[in-house]
């Protein structure tokens, strides 16, 4: 099932952001760093805010928060950004993902298109997004949390839905 997400979610939407992360970004990006990061824009304070000026959607099996994903508002060129999508490790593959992101886009009625940045390291993130139908734009050279990485910027096309 897919639902909007309410105040009762914050520890669930926490607890995915650390789970997954850890399993993704094992060896990509320093445990220290992703955990100065998950602690700032996880924070009950910064979910919070996430819930109001963005959509937050949560995946349940068996009515238990297993994912979530948080895309933003349409902006004036109609364009959107896909924020966050986190499915627990054990639950990936098994739909959730591409039913996170149909219901994010159902909200998303005026949006021409949906951008999302993935670590250009994050192999299965990017297979992802490309089955999902998002195109590659650019590969670029940033830091995250003052260490180098790559990332991968993509495009969905909201005329394909």
């Amino acid at each position: 099932m897919i639902r909007p997400m309410t105040s009762k979610d914050i520890e669930h939407v926490q607890q995915i952001a650390r789970v997954t992360w850890r399993d993704t970004y094992c060896g990509i990006i320093p445990e220290e760093l992703q955990t100065n990061f998950l602690e700032q824009a996880y924070s009950d304070m910064m979910v919070l805010m996430r819930m109001e000026k963005t959509a937050m959607l949560i995946a349940e099996c068996e009515g238990v928060p297993i994912g979530f994903a948080n895309i933003t508002k349409v902006d004036v060129d109609g364009d959107a950004e896909l924020t966050a999508m986190y499915i627990l490790p054990t639950h990936q593959e098994s739909g959730y993902g591409k039913k996170l992101f149909n219901n994010a886009l159902s909200t998303l009625k005026s949006a021409s298109q949906v951008f999302v940045y993935v670590d250009a390291k994050n192999e299965i993130g990017r297979a992802f997004y490309k089955k999902l139908g998002f195109k590659l734009l650019d590969i670029f050279e940033e830091t995250f949390e003052g260490h180098p990485v790559e990332t991968a910027q993509y495009v969905y096309s909201c005329k394909n839905h």
